[in-house]
């Protein structure tokens, strides 16, 4: 169903669409694939190739315990976890590649100092060490108390190939590497974009540009780019651990072909995404020792990506001030986490529709009234 708001100035010369999403990382793919099964005609443009950000760089971990998630936000995370297994089937079914979604759950490893200050329900969740070592032979000794959590993993890279190749089959239209400088509008309305190259017509636009949002109008955002560094190790499925493990020093993210992601730092540096050897072999060292056997893994890649922070540390997602402009960002360390969820909320806003969850708590307008 199109929204009654789009009427479009339909020449035959000139193509349109009803909706332009900007970003093409898993946030606006995902969008794209809502938006299409509701009808509207979908273009995706991004500055560089589709996927291959944050969403490329990050390790997959569905965390939505109360733990990791702040109250405001655990409605959309817990929604969004449950979503997962039909999001993930529903996206390999069409696009025919593998997402890697495994339950086999994580291993939270806290500081015995820190369990007093958990939430209730998991201080009584520990693990004996007797049972931390059946249940994660690979895990070394440990003097950190051991939580059991049912969550989820995937792997991020397959997902947003699989995500990208759905959207092509459901005929969303995609331009790439060709970075848009400004939302158009005529009588403060939005009208479409201007690229680096062109222009594209679209009564609606949806800034989903992650660390680069607040760098296109008509509304400037206050997202930055808060980098991480990772790498990824391979010692054979042996040696590997079964679960996701967290711990202070490192997390560890098992994929079901034997390599594992170590990860990961949070470094306030701008745009630069290099890697720091000195970082990477400290990130070694704290995945040995946790699992020592990773002394003679092979480090296989290393890298770094940035998340889109904001000042909250919240996302902001819905309709700005500007008819005709969405938002969709900011979604830091949960990126993919929330993909399915917020693909969902915002092609219910954009389609006139009041979504399951409220986003009042992420609106736009909160940094416009700071401002």
């Amino acid at each position: 169903m199109r929204p009654a708001a789009v009427s479009l100035f339909y020449n035959a010369a000139v193509k349109t669409w009803d909706v332009i999403i900007v970003g093409g990382g898993i946030i606006g793919l995902s969008l794209s694939l809502a938006l299409r099964k509701r009808g509207m005609r979908v273009l995706v443009v991004d500055k560089g190739e589709l996927g291959r950000e944050a969403s490329y760089a990050a390790g997959g971990m569905l965390a939505d315990s109360l733990i990791d998630t702040p109250g405001v936000l655990q409605p959309l995370a817990t929604a969004s976890a449950q979503m997962y297994p039909e999001f993930v089937h529903e996206i390999e079914d069409e696009s025919g590649l593998k997402a890697d979604l495994r339950s086999q759950g994580t291993i939270v490893l806290v500081d015995p100092r820190d369990v007093q200050h958990l939430p209730a329900p998991y201080r009584s969740m520990q693990l004996s060490a007797e049972e931390l070592a059946s249940l994660e032979p690979a895990v070394a000794r440990t003097n950190h108390s051991a939580i059991f959590l049912e969550e989820r993993s995937v792997d991020p890279r397959a997902l947003t190939t699989a995500v990208l190749k759905a959207a092509k089959h459901r005929a969303v239209d995609t331009s790439a590497g060709d970075a848009v400088v400004s939302v158009d509008l005529a009588d403060s309305r939005v009208v479409g974009v201007s690229t680096v190259k062109t222009s594209f017509l679209a009564p609606i636009v949806i800034n989903c540009a992650g660390a680069w949002s607040g760098q296109i109008g008509a509304h400037r955002f206050p997202t930055r780019p808060v980098k991480g560094q990772m790498l990824c190790v391979t010692a054979g499925k042996e040696s590997a651990p079964r679960h996701v493990v967290r711990a202070p020093e490192a997390y560890l993210i098992p994929r079901s072909d034997g390599r594992v992601l170590v990860g990961s730092t949070v470094e306030e540096a701008g745009f630069d995404k290099r890697t720091v050897p000195a970082t990477i072999q400290r990130m070694h060292r704290d995945a040995v020792k946790l699992v020592p056997k990773f002394a003679s893994a092979q480090i296989l890649e290393d890298w770094a990506g940035l998340r889109p922070g904001t000042a909250d540390n919240l996302p902001i997602l819905g309709a700005t001030a500007t008819p005709g402009y969405y938002v969709a960002t900011g979604h830091f360390r949960d990126g993919i986490l929330l993909a399915p969820i917020t693909a969902r909320v915002l092609a219910d806003v954009i389609c006139g529709e009041e979504p399951q969850i409220s986003l009042a708590a992420f609106s736009p307008a909160r940094f416009q009234r700071a401002a």
